[in-house]
């Protein structure tokens, strides 16, 4: 599966679209659409459900190491919801810069910082649901590529490996989509 059907289903969401073409318009750095809005369009088309089903939030990740205060955060995270509150969903914004200021706190694991949007993406759970479509020129950034993203398997990711957060986030989506598998 090539980088055109995924952001085909992507598009196929017109939350992500309307997302996509806001967002750059606001130049954030480093700006990507990530997460689930991305893949879970992928397994909700071969599922036969429109795009945007189960979509709890709208996942933005931006770059901006020349600030890590939570005030230039949080004034972004104004910006977006200002520029997005007519759509009606939960958008998330988080500078990737600052995240290891506060994961382990969170999450209790040490995070150490990264140096760019995308090595965030490269961090997620669950190595398929690792992609994301970067704002403006809408190309899909997927560090594992497409296979077990399309076949519906599950890996934990071996970049940032926790059994215990991955088993639950397999948990989480296999009674929306049952066809899933969990490898390993």
């Amino acid at each position: 599966m090539s980088s055109d059907p995924i952001l085909g289903c992507a598009l196929a969401n017109p939350v992500n679209v309307a997302l996509l073409d806001r967002l750059a318009r606001l130049g954030l750095p480093q700006c990507h659409l990530a997460a689930g809005c991305i893949f879970q369009a992928v397994w909700n088309q071969k599922s036969g459900r429109d795009a945007g089903w189960g979509v709890r939030d709208y996942d933005v990740f931006y770059f901006d190491a020349a600030d890590l205060s939570f005030e230039a955060e949080d004034r972004v995270i104004r910006r977006v919801e200002a520029a997005t509150a007519d759509l009606g969903v939960r958008v998330e914004v988080r500078n990737q810069a600052r995240v290891h200021l506060w994961f382990e706190r969170r999450f209790g694991v040490t995070y150490p910082p990264l140096g760019s949007a995308r090595e965030s993406v490269d961090r997620f759970l669950i190595a398929c649901t690792c992609v994301a479509v970067e704002v403006g020129s809408r190309t899909v950034y997927a560090p594992d590529g497409f296979g077990d993203l399309e076949g519906g398997i599950l890996r934990m990711n071996a970049h940032f490996p926790q059994p215990e957060r991955f088993r639950l986030k397999a948990d989480d989506y296999r009674p929306r989509w049952p066809w899933l598998t969990v490898a390993g």
